[in-house]
């Protein structure tokens, strides 16, 4: 099965709420980045609606949660993932 690059962008409303559940799930993806404080990269097989049903069991109704494949360019100042792993994954 083919394998893509999804950029996970999310905003958490509650603010005392424990969201480690959700970051976990995202680390589950065998590749993964943290982009910036509420941007992530996976590289799976699995599509958007897929990722996006996955990691909305672990947020509020009021959250924001967003799944977009990634596409052929990227550019960046500075990320928390590496350059090397943005490099050779954001184009996927």
């Amino acid at each position: 099965m083919e394998e893509h690059c999804y950029i996970i962008i999310y905003d958490l409303c509650e603010p005392d709420r424990d969201y480690e559940s959700l970051k976990q799930a995202i680390k589950e993806y065998t590749r993964w980045g943290k982009i910036s404080q509420s941007a992530w990269a996976v590289v799976t097989s699995q599509d958007c609606v897929q990722i996006r049903d996955n990691l909305k069991k672990f947020i509020d109704n009021n959250d924001k949660l967003m799944v977009i494949q990634s596409g052929k360019n990227a550019a960046w100042t500075i990320a928390n993932a590496s350059d090397k792993w943005l490099k050779e994954n954001l184009i996927k």
